[in-house]
């Protein structure tokens, strides 16, 4: 079995800053790509930012120069920090992960369980 546990959402005031983690556990054998999504009521789920095994990153353009993804792979584990909020980034924050587990020739995608980031004055 695999878990993905993100933490560090809340209530913030525009223009203001969050850490997002999300820590991945269980039977890992590997673990590929890594992302954040993010989804506002109403709205579809959207990717934010993903990081490679290797480290490269991409980023949507809503986010570009204010968020900054990360991961340590020794813990398994992804960071989403993010600077200089705006209401509209109000949403429930997901982490994936493309995970292969032990004693599997195949991976697959996982998900964690959300957390709402709110940007309110």
């Amino acid at each position: 079995q695999v878990q993905l546990v993100e933490s560090g959402g809340g209530l913030v005031q525009p223009g203001g800053s969050l850490r997002l983690s999300c820590a991945a556990s269980g039977t890992i054998f590997s673990i590929n790509a890594m992302g954040w999504y993010r989804q506002a009521p109403g709205k579809e789920r959207e990717l934010v930012a993903v990081i490679r095994s290797g480290g490269s990153t991409a980023y949507a353009d809503f986010v570009k120069g204010r968020f900054t993804i990360s991961r340590d792979n020794a813990k398994n584990t992804v960071f989403l920090q993010m600077n200089s909020l705006k209401p509209e980034d109000t949403a429930v924050y997901y982490c994936n992960a493309n995970i292969r587990q032990i004693d599997r020739d195949y991976s697959a995608i996982y998900w964690g369980q959300g957390t709402q980031v709110t940007v309110s004055s």
